[in-house]
C-alpha cells in the first residue's frame, strides 16, 4: 500500500499535489523589486490590495527595505520572499551588500557598490561570496520577521551561471524553500544542464512555467495586450509571471528610464479588465506560500 501511495503522489502533477485538477491553469503574479525604492514598495502594497499581485520579492540591500518589510511582517497572510540581488544596476541609485564588504569583497565595484552588470559579478567574484551574500539577504529578512514563501534571482545573475545556480538552489535547501526555475524550454534554449531534475531530486518545489522567451515581444507600448494575451494562453499546471510595478511620481522616474513601462503594469495589475479576464479563463491565482506548505509537508512525511 505504502509503495503504491509513492507511486500515485510521484505520478501526479504539481498542480494536483496542491490539491487542484490536471486541468487547472494555476496562476503566480509575483512583483519583483520591493523593497528598491518608495514607488516598487507602494505599487507591491497596492498591488496586493486592490489588484491581483499574489506575491512579491523583496530586495533586503536596498535603501526602502525597511518599509517593505515591515508591512510583510505585519501582513503574514501575503506571500513574500527574498529577490536575491548581486547588482545595483542604476546610474545614480546604487547599495552594497547585506554581509561585511570584507566577506565578499568582489562582489563590490570601484565606486563601492555592487557592480551593475551580471557579467561583471562573474567576472570579479565568485559563487562562494554568491552563497555568503545570498545567506546574509535570507537571514536579514527572516530576523525582520518576514515569513518568506521562496527566493529568486534579481537580473537573474544566480542562474545565468551553472555554477551560481547551483549555490541558487543550494540556499533553496539550506533554508528549505521553493524557488524560480526557468521552464525546461529555457534551460534546453540556453544549453544549460537539468536543474529542473536536480530541484526534483534534493525536493525542491518549483512553478512548471516562467515566462522568458516571450518578453522579447514585450514593450512599454502593449502593457496591458501582452499580459491578456499571455494570460489567455495559458497551459494547465502553474505559471508564474513576473512585472516590475511602481507607482507613478518623481521618484521612479529619476531612478530608471523604464519608469513609464513599471507604472503601466501597475495600472494594468490593479485593472477591472484583469479582474475579469482571470474570471472569464476560469484562472486560479495562488502565491507561492501553497508551494511552500507542500514542500514542507512533503519532508515530514
Amino acid at each position: 500500500m505504502l509503495i503504491f501511495c509513492g507511486m500515485k503522489v510521484q505520478g501526479q502533477t504539481l498542480a494536483e499535489r496542491l490539491g487542484y485538477s490536471r486541468n487547472d491553469r494555476i496562476l503566480i503574479i509575483n512583483n519583483d523589486d520591493a523593497g528598491m525604492c518608495h514607488a516598487a514598495n507602494k505599487a507591491t502594497m497596492e498591488g496586493m490590495e486592490r489588484g491581483l499581485i499574489s506575491s512579491s520579492t523583496i530586495m533586503t540591500p536596498c535603501p526602502w527595505y525597511n518599509e517593505i518589510a515591515a508591512y510583510a511582517a505585519a501582513h503574514p497572510e501575503k506571500g513574500f520572499g527574498v529577490h536575491l540581488t548581486l547588482t545595483s544596476e542604476w546610474k545614480n541609485y546604487r547599495w552594497g551588500t547585506v554581509a561585511p564588504r570584507n566577506e565578499v569583497p568582489g562582489l563590490y565595484d570601484g565606486e563601492g557598490y555592487m557592480w551593475k552588470g551580471v557579467l561583471e559579478v562573474y567576472g570579479a567574484s565568485t559563487p562562494q561570496e554568491a552563497l555568503i551574500e545570498g545567506r546574509a539577504q535570507i537571514r536579514k529578512a527572516l530576523e525582520s520577521g518576514i515569513p518568506i514563501t521562496h527566493i529568486d534571482s534579481h537580473m537573474g545573475t544566480y542562474q545565468y551561471s551553472p555554477e551560481y545556480m547551483k549555490v541558487y538552489i543550494q540556499l533553496a535547501k539550506e533554508f528549505d524553500l521553493p524557488l524560480r526555475m526557468p521552464s525546461k524550454t529555457t534551460l534546453d534554449n540556453l544549453g544549460a544542464p537539468d536543474f529542473r531534475e536536480v530541484c526534483r531530486k534534493e525536493g525542491i518545489i518549483h512553478p512548471d512555467y516562467f515566462i522568458h522567451e516571450e518578453l522579447e515581444e514585450y514593450s512599454t507600448e502593449n502593457v496591458a495586450e501582452f499580459w491578456t494575451n499571455y494570460i489567455r494562453n495559458l497551459k494547465p499546471g502553474v505559471t508564474e509571471i513576473y512585472v516590475h510595478a511602481s507607482a507613478e511620481g518623481e521618484e521612479i522616474r529619476s531612478i530608471t528610464n523604464s519608469a513609464a513601462k513599471r507604472i503601466r503594469e501597475l495600472e494594468f495589475f490593479t485593472s477591472d479588465d484583469l479582474k475579469r479576464l482571470i474570471e472569464e479563463e476560469g484562472i486560479i491565482v495562488i502565491s507561492y506560500r501553497p508551494l511552500l506548505e507542500l514542500q514542507r509537508k512533503r519532508e515530514k512525511q
